[in-house]
């Protein structure tokens, strides 16, 4: 028995991957990114944001677009102010206002259902910081996972048949003209933090 053991360990040892150091190695670092300057991130630890006070600006798209194949990451896109904007009693952002945007990421449909997104970003507003905006919005498709997973279940009493539901795709993400989202305004979110300080020395 105990012969046998070692034969069976002995192969386990003569079978295991051996890894060198050269193929461990990050190729695309050495290949793609090799001399690239590397930006590093803006902190932005000037803004405060943990303040909660915020103001609604709700927007209408002014193209419609049929499904995310219609569009490309980076495009720009138009959105249009549906209501006057208001902070302390005075506009801040009128009606009509025209605001452009980029089509930030999309993601296409899966399998089980999965739905395909859309998601809106770099809405700019002309009097407006950008960083005191939450200005990410996503358009989903129909999630037909809620009911293809339940059905994968119901039909593994019957293989493969509940294998066949991997293949039912997720909803097009389409989105109608004057389709409205809102983004949000966070007018001190630019005010400095009381505890600064602790923050400067983390």
């Amino acid at each position: 028995m105990n012969r046998f053991l070692g034969i069976v360990l002995g192969l386990c040892l003569l079978t295991m991957p051996v890894f060198s150091e050269e193929i461990l190695h990050d190729e695309i670092v050495d290949t793609i990114l090799v001399n690239q300057p590397c930006k590093k991130p803006e902190a932005n630890l000037n803004y405060n944001y943990e303040d909660t006070d915020k103001v609604e600006i709700k927007l209408a798209i002014m193209d419609a677009i049929k499904s995310e194949n219609d569009v490309y990451e980076n495009e720009p896109v138009k959105f249009r102010v549906i209501s006057d904007v208001h902070y302390k009693g005075r506009v801040i952002i009128k009606r009509h206002t025209i605001v452009p945007a980029k089509v930030g990421l999309i993601i296409r449909s899966g399998m089980n259902g999965i739905p395909a997104s859309i998601i809106f970003s770099d809405f700019e507003f002309s009097d407006i910081d950008p960083h005191l905006i939450t200005d990410t919005v996503e358009i989903r498709g129909q999630d037909r996972s809620l009911w293809v997973f339940p059905l994968k279940w119901a039909l593994t009493i019957l293989p493969p048949s509940g294998s066949l539901t991997n293949f039912i795709k997720g909803g097009h993400a389409r989105v109608k003209k004057d389709r409205m989202v809102k983004v949000y305004y966070h007018p001190n979110w630019n005010k400095p933090r009381e505890n600064k300080e602790n923050y400067d020395n983390n």
